[in-house]
């Protein structure tokens, strides 16, 4: 059935929309996830949950960036119901103004239910470092985790959900488990090094669109290219997947923002085999596609991200 994990930032903070949810609507969603007779994941279980063959349907919270918000409004909620999360630390924000300090941290990391995740020390674009700037950056901060916990995390999450295959390659020398910021729901197939998140926010984040998130289940596929999700002269991207010869996939639908607009995309499937035949080159930081399909037991998601460097956000 898989994992749906879902992703916030910031919380009753009104000025960042693109980040924040408000605590009543947070509470709302948590509610609604407790009410679906499903359970919330202790991520320490998550080395075990691979090792199996099949996974139960559960819930992965996640909380990026470690604001003063989340631990003056959130923290106080998932402490009294005792939910599980995993929160993903920037070392250099730490102790800055708006963010947790170390005290805070080692506080709420006491909690068998509270897990730490390294979110690097700079939170910069790290696609756009050369790959000595970005390996010193991921070492400076394991050892500030060494430092002020006496670990380094097994768990890491991409500044932006960005990263380019050989950080990636990077990433799993030191880490067990890496989360991105591309939408889908979490199978045993799915790359422990590119998992995905549903990120929760003011636009995103009314009840409607929410529990049809947590009804979502896995599409599982056997292969994505290019492995290389960082676009240079190769925009737009030769992108096909490969599914199980098992699966029936003749119903697959997906679109994609190239262009700069949201587009449903021009399909190829043969021998379950996809092709996506993209019309123009995308035009913003980050060219994403999605993909869906409808079967006996639901809807099935699951989403890509490919990143065009030095372009600014949108």
């Amino acid at each position: 059935k898989g994992i749906v994990s879902i992703m916030y930032h910031r919380f009753n903070e009104s000025k960042y929309p693109s980040t924040n949810i408000q605590i009543n609507v947070f509470k709302k969603q948590i509610d609604t996830i407790k009410s679906s007779g499903y359970k919330f994941l202790n991520p320490k279980m998550l080395p075990e949950i691979f090792s199996k063959e099949k996974l139960e349907k559960k819930f992965l919270l996640t909380i990026d960036d470690g604001y003063n918000s989340f631990y003056d409004k959130a923290w106080p909620y998932l402490r009294e119901n005792k939910i599980p999360f995993i929160i993903f630390i920037s070392t250099d924000a730490v102790g800055q103004s708006g963010y947790m300090n170390w005290d805070q941290i080692r506080e709420i990391e006491k909690f068998d239910y509270v897990t730490i995740g390294n979110h690097s020390h700079s939170h910069d674009y790290l696609v756009n470092f050369n790959f000595e700037e970005f390996k010193n950056d991921i070492n400076k901060s394991i050892e500030i985790f060494k430092t002020n916990l006496g670990y380094n995390p097994i768990f890491f999450s991409y500044p932006f959900g960005e990263w380019s295959l050989r950080q990636k390659e990077f990433i799993s020398q030191y880490f067990e488990f890496a989360f991105g910021q591309h939408s889908g729901v979490i199978d045993l197939n799915k790359d422990k090094f590119a998992l995905p998140r549903f990120p929760i926010n003011e636009k995103y984040g009314d009840l409607e669109r929410f529990k049809f998130i947590i009804d979502l289940l896995p599409f599982q596929y056997r292969l994505i290219y290019p492995e290389e999700k960082i676009i240079d002269e190769n925009n737009p991207p030769k992108m096909k997947v490969e599914f199980f010869q098992e699966q029936n996939v003749e119903n697959i639908n997906c679109f994609s923002n190239e262009g700069g607009e949201w587009k449903n995309s021009n399909l190829i499937l043969k021998d379950n085999t996809l092709k996506i035949d993209f019309r123009s080159q995308f035009s913003t930081r980050r060219g994403r596609i999605n993909c869906s399909i409808k079967d006996n037991e639901g809807w099935r998601w699951f989403g890509v991200q490919f990143i065009l460097k030095n372009i600014k956000e949108n």
